[in-house]
């Protein structure tokens, strides 16, 4: 590891191997994995049971929940919820017998994006910013910002806003009073508050 232990926390359980950089104030607890050249920010909370690596790049204050394993090609900017036992794939047509490792596609989770317990990332594609994937949806395309998505294959079914709220026509977030605007190429973006 690539900075000192007193400045964050892994379980005596988990696995660290060379080359892993962590951030002051993250946790890492039991029976998780990082693998070489992973960055892991400050402040993040990495759940039971998580693998993450090689070459990944987490950014500050995420929350990785239990079950979940982040492969090459995936990256967290800051903010991220990832829930349990979330799923991202690495190639979009997996064979056992057939060596795909130079086909991992890049995948892009933008800051402050939730993704639900037991939903599917697949591969190639890139959530915007503040985006709220519900549980157990499967994501097989570019997700909008402050998209709200849901269903199998995910269809957007409303907004979200950066706060966490579900917005209502008059697109006032209902936790901190924010108003959004949707511009004519149908993108929500913050506006004022009310």
């Amino acid at each position: 590891m690539n900075n000192t232990r007193d400045q964050f926390f892994v379980h005596e359980s988990s696995y660290i191997d060379e080359g892993v950089t962590i951030g002051k104030g993250t946790y890492i607890w039991h029976f998780s994995h990082l693998l070489s050249r992973v960055r892991i920010g400050e402040k993040c909370t990495i759940g039971q049971n998580v693998m993450i690596g090689p070459d990944v790049y987490v950014g500050n204050n995420c929350k990785i929940q239990n079950n979940v394993s982040i492969y090459k090609g995936i990256t967290l900017e800051d903010g991220v919820f990832c829930g349990p036992s979330c799923v991202f794939t690495n190639v979009n047509n997996p064979r056992a017998t057939v060596e795909r490792k130079n086909e991992f596609r890049k995948t892009t989770i933008r800051r402050g994006a939730t993704i639900g317990a037991n939903s599917t990332i697949v591969c190639g594609n890139e959530l915007g910013e503040y985006c709220f994937i519900a549980a157990g949806a499967v994501v097989t395309r570019d997700v909008k910002a402050h998209a709200l998505m849901a269903g199998v294959p995910a269809k957007q079914i409303g907004w979200m806003s950066k706060a966490g709220g579900k917005l209502n026509d008059d697109l006032i977030c209902p936790v901190d009073g924010i108003k959004y605007i949707l511009d004519s190429t149908n993108c929500l973006s913050e506006g004022i508050s009310s």
